[in-house]
């Protein structure tokens, strides 16, 4: 971008999670929920405009094979308000005091999802010693952007400078009615309060966490250290995705997968026995839910691998 993003303050729902607990740790509150025994513990990262919950259907998979976590970052999900964005840097530091303040042992397997995946490389970059493996669901990569269409680059910035509207009360209600069926597989208890959030805030919140992303956060990975010799598998979607359709026109759209594809097999190949999956049938917002088999599978193989090492 040609000159610094704006900021805003956003946060979470003000209100007690329907799940998990809100740890004291890096000088504000956070949410993290935990299930499950014995270790390596695995971390999911949510994407930018998602929240730990999210990822709540194969979290509870998880937990029957081992530790399982969920957290929102601050500015996200029921966490605590903090301006966005932030460095990936700032992210990873929070992280890692959550997790110590409810007293989740080292190392951990990240799962990080689109902009959780930059951090969750972040993370291996800063603390290579605390990770035992790495899922990288569809992740952002820092040369993404200068491998897209000019097309693509231009809305974009034009994107990142316009301000963020708030949404009036029918507007609010179509997106209610718009996520009630993501969430139909969901407890109720925690289902009304996502769609609630979604509805209000989570949007919001993505939208300011990305405005940083191709310039700050992409040199952070760039300028980082190589990622540490853990077994890392990268997961590419390409298959229909109804946010990136309606964004981008068909040929722009297959020449950004193109190069993420491209970009996310260099990446894997970045570590000895680093692994590329592609599955051509999930798209990229809600990949765990639509290909949880394929996600699940992911972590059981590093599981197996991290476990193996470390015997």
């Amino acid at each position: 971008m040609p000159h610094p993003p704006p900021t805003a303050r956003s946060g979470g729902a003000h209100s007690e999670p329907p799940l998990g607990h809100l740890y004291a740790a890096a000088g504000r509150k956070l949410m993290l929920h935990r299930s499950g025994t014995e270790g390596p513990a695995v971390v999911f990262l949510p994407g930018a405009g998602q929240v730990g919950l999210d990822y709540l259907n194969v979290h509870d998979r998880v937990a029957e094979l081992t530790t399982s976590v969920l957290y929102d970052r601050a500015g996200t999900g029921w966490s605590e308000q903090v301006e966005l964005p932030r460095t990936a840097t700032e992210v990873v530091a929070e992280l890692r005091a959550v997790l110590s303040a409810a007293d989740v042992p080292t190392p951990y397997v990240l799962v990080g999802h689109s902009l959780g995946g930059a951090y969750a490389r972040r993370y291996a970059q800063r603390f290579p010693d605390e990770v035992a493996g790495l899922l990288l669901l569809d992740p952002f990569h820092e040369d993404l952007h200068e491998h897209a269409p000019e097309e693509a680059r231009l809305k974009l910035a034009q994107m990142h400078d316009q301000e963020i509207p708030e949404l009036a009360p029918e507007q609010l209600e179509q997106v209610r009615e718009q996520m009630a069926p993501v969430f139909t597989k969901w407890p109720e208890p925690v289902r009304r309060p996502l769609i609630e959030h979604h509805a209000t805030a989570a949007w919001k919140a993505g939208l300011y966490e990305d405005r940083n992303l191709y310039d700050v956060v992409a040199d952070e990975l760039r300028t980082g250290p190589d990622l540490p010799d853990v077994p890392l598998i990268v997961v590419t979607v390409l298959g229909h995705d109804d946010a990136q359709a309606g964004l981008w026109p068909e040929d722009v759209l297959q020449k950004i997968n193109d190069a993420k594809a491209a970009l996310h097999a260099r990446l894997a190949a970045s570590v000895r026995d680093g692994e590329h999956r592609i599955l051509d049938d999930a798209g990229h917002g809600w990949l765990h839910e639509e290909r949880q088999d394929a996600v699940l599978q992911a972590i059981a193989d590093l599981l197996q691998e991290t476990r193996r090492r470390r015997s």
